[in-house]
């Protein structure tokens, strides 16, 4: 049998099969998953992509932050051994628009009404345009527009065997170059599970970990340091409700493995920053001193730190529990660095090195400045 993602997400299935998958927290509450519950769901999935033309070789794009659906859709496209392409929802709108125009995508999973409308406007004739979040899309007509939650209510009507081959192709990855030409970079499932194999056994995980999802997959590190090790290790992959609540839904959750950009530690850095006492004050006095003392690893007065300031800094980070702090890709800055250490956050930097070529697909600049009017979507948009 051949060793890819959807093989090990087959494998955990029958192993644990009740055993929580996924989390994710949707209107203020978590909801959960087993690991037979997302097999059925990607298999089905797989039945609905197989039925609408999509078929081994073929590219799922995926626009979208990060949430179960998009991981899901990209395991139903490995199942059918087609490659998962996720965009990153970072890049601004008249770069995505040209990313979208110029690869003509004809499978796609577009979170909101925000995506759905940048998919059609770039390619209004794509086959399948599968979205999570329904608000705003009552009133469309486009024939290619289906709910994800349609889809995975369907009852599944044959057993379909993953076709993905180890050597494949699993993930493709796309940007612009600074001279606006057009990169790519690929992950195959071979080099997927060597990473996260890598990463197990360095980090020793094991299946009891509860790690945050909380960027989407559209880097390959988080596919190599996050999902490969989810499958491998059988741990709980969760997810905040939106970008707005995640400090939040990690301060509930209390993850063991975060797997973070410089852009994200950078973040939670300066949010303790602006939060900091003011300079003179009494707190501000004690702060400093207690990052001095936990720095210094004075025993009884580094014990005093961590209960008086340490803990409480972990708390509101959301990090108090996490042993697995990883960062991929750029370092963080020196300042950010020693803070983490003083707090005994001990992140540990995992490359995110990838070979990226150039495409020979010219980019297409998009030409439509009015998302609405472009080849008829207003027309689709009236009854809205």
């Amino acid at each position: 049998m051949a060793e890819t993602l959807p093989h090990l997400l087959a494998l955990q299935a029958v192993e644990r099969p009740h055993r929580v998958a996924i989390r994710h927290k949707q209107l203020g509450l978590w909801q959960q998953a087993s690991w037979l519950a997302v097999k059925e769901d990607v298999t089905r999935t797989a039945h609905y992509l197989q039925q609408h033309g999509f078929r081994q070789g073929d590219t799922l794009f995926l626009l979208s932050e990060p949430r179960p659906e998009a991981l899901l859709l990209s395991l139903a496209a490995h199942w059918l051994g087609g490659v998962a392409a996720p965009l990153d929802p970072a890049f601004a709108q008249p770069q995505l628009l040209d990313l979208l125009h110029t690869l003509r995508p004809q499978f796609v999973f577009a979170e909101a009404q925000a995506q759905v409308d940048q998919v059609l406007a770039a390619k209004p004739d794509s086959a399948l345009v599968i979205y999570a979040d329904a608000r705003g899309l009552a009133g469309y007509q486009h024939p290619a527009l289906v709910a994800y939650a349609q889809i995975v209510a369907t009852p599944e009507t044959q057993n379909i065997s993953p076709v993905a081959e180890t050597a494949e192709i699993a993930f493709r990855f796309y940007r612009l170059s600074d001279a606006y030409a057009l990169e790519y970079s690929e992950l195959s499932h071979a080099e997927l599970l060597r990473n996260g194999r890598q990463l197990i056994s360095q980090e020793v995980l094991t299946a009891h970990e509860e790690a945050l999802a909380a960027r989407a997959f559209a880097a390959s590190g988080h596919a190599k340091y996050l999902l490969s090790p989810w499958l491998l290790a059988g741990f709980t992959l969760n997810f905040p409700e939106n970008l707005a609540t995640r400090d939040t839904d990690r301060r509930e959750l209390g993850p063991t493995l975060v797997a973070g950009t410089a852009t994200t530690y950078q973040r939670l850095y300066a949010l303790t920053q602006s939060r900091w006492p003011l300079p003179g004050s009494w707190q501000h006095r004690l702060v400093g001193w207690a990052l001095l003392a936990a720095r210094n690893r004075l025993p009884l007065v580094a014990t005093l730190a961590r209960w008086l300031v340490i803990l409480p800094l972990q708390d509101v980070l959301g990090l108090r529990r996490t042993r697995v702090p990883l960062l991929v890709g750029e370092p963080l800055s020196p300042e950010a660095t020693q803070f983490f250490s003083d707090i005994g956050i001990d992140v540990r930097a995992w490359p995110e090195a990838s070979a990226w070529q150039t495409s020979q697909l010219q980019v297409i600049p998009h030409q439509s400045n009015d998302l609405h009017s472009y080849l008829g979507l207003a027309t689709w948009k009236a009854a809205i």
